[in-house]
């Protein structure tokens, strides 16, 4: 009696899948075939996005040699493009770039390049600072010294990665200003701080012998 039981069971519960099969049916091979697109989809995105960032490697290094070869108008069209086209990866590095071989043929459109990455917000603030040292890298020799203190006083914060590089600059800036007091205030940061690059702690030592004697009260 029990297996008869059962075999009612059975059939009750077919009978119950088949009305739900026939009521949902097209809505489960719905969601099955949108989950199969969207895999797809997915990995179709990341091929393309992989042949994308391919490319623009292989488009950067193209430009890097061109800049390297000296033929520094093509390496200018060709990382202002990539700046235009590349993945996000690689646009900051190419406007870089594309200034810095801008730098060799006109310094106050490269300045102009330059202040426009280091205002930019969506870019890094390594890359910012970055932009805003190799601007004033161009400057220093011309602007006033209150000019390259605004550019560059908030990156010579403990901490900033180009720190070293915008107080070198500044302690120039204020010498050839002949602002003495300026000048120390610059030269003490580099001589006291222990993770100065050897070259610029040179370079202040040699610009510390050309300061007249400290006073003595």
């Amino acid at each position: 009696m029990s297996e008869l039981f059962d075999e009612v069971d059975e059939e009750l519960r077919r009978e119950q899948l088949k009305k739900l099969w026939d009521r949902y049916s097209v809505f489960i091979i719905g969601a099955a075939v949108l989950v199969v697109a969207a895999v797809a989809g997915w990995r179709g995105y990341q091929y393309w996005e992989g042949k994308r960032a391919a490319e623009a490697g292989a488009a950067f290094e193209a430009a890097v040699t061109l800049a390297d070869q000296n033929k520094h108008a093509e390496a200018e069209a060709a990382f202002t493009k990539l700046a235009a086209e590349a993945p996000a990866g690689y646009r900051t590095l190419a406007r870089l770039r594309a200034a810095a071989e801008a730098a060799t043929r006109a310094p106050q459109e490269a300045v102009k390049l330059f202040d426009a990455i280091g205002n930019d917000t969506g870019v890094a603030q390594p890359q910012q600072d970055l932009a805003k040292t190799r601007a004033a890298a161009l400057l220093v020799d011309t602007a006033p010294y209150d000019d390259i203190r605004q550019r560059l006083e908030p990156i010579t914060a403990s901490g900033r990665t180009f720190r070293h590089t915008a107080r070198d600059l500044l302690a120039v800036s204020a010498w050839r200003a002949n602002d003495t007091a300026a000048t120390r205030q610059w030269l003490d940061l580099i001589m006291t701080d222990a993770e100065t690059p050897a070259s610029i702690r040179t370079r202040a030592e040699a610009l510390q012998a050309l300061l007249p004697p400290v006073a003595k009260s």
